[in-house]
């Protein structure tokens, strides 16, 4: 039976860190403040595959108390997830919002895309990934919404 999963994701942004979005890192002075690379897109689709197969969340998954876990890349992350997820859900597509007032992130979507499918193995063209901005209300913060359409392979 097909069913609909949300993820959501939200960091501040600080001075320092490197900004890495759909696990392209872009030139920015700011990053995310995370115990991981805090790639808000990554993180969003990776609750949207956990809850999908049932499986909780990621901060249940990779907790940010776990040393383990310290600067890890969020596509090792997205790796460990999807092979949990990928016996239990037949992902159909994804759509997902960026929302970030600087960078733009529209020059990078195609590598994003290009990450994120080369280990769901979903193709490019259904993966969804817009930028937007908060029109300068809150640029201290990256967030990110994805839903993923799936299928249970035990319906």
């Amino acid at each position: 039976m097909p069913g609909i999963a949300i993820g959501y994701d939200l960091h501040r942004l600080v001075p320092g860190r490197t900004l890495t979005v759909g696990g392209v890192a872009i030139d920015s002075q700011f990053g995310a403040e995370a115990h991981s690379d805090g790639d808000a897109l990554l993180h969003a689709l990776i609750d949207s595959l956990l809850s999908g197969a049932g499986l909780g969340d990621i901060g249940t998954m990779f907790p940010d108390n776990d040393p383990a876990y310290r600067e890890i890349s969020s596509l090792e992350l997205l790796r460990r997830a999807w092979e949990q997820v990928s016996g239990r859900i037949i992902v159909y597509n994804f759509d997902s919002v960026v929302i970030l007032d600087r960078p733009k992130i529209a020059g990078h979507i195609a590598k994003m895309k290009e990450n994120i499918s080369s280990i769901i193995g979903l193709s490019p063209e259904k993966i969804g990934i817009k930028g937007k901005t908060t029109e300068n209300t809150r640029s201290t913060t990256i967030e990110s919404y994805v839903v993923c359409l799936y299928e249970s392979r035990y319906s």
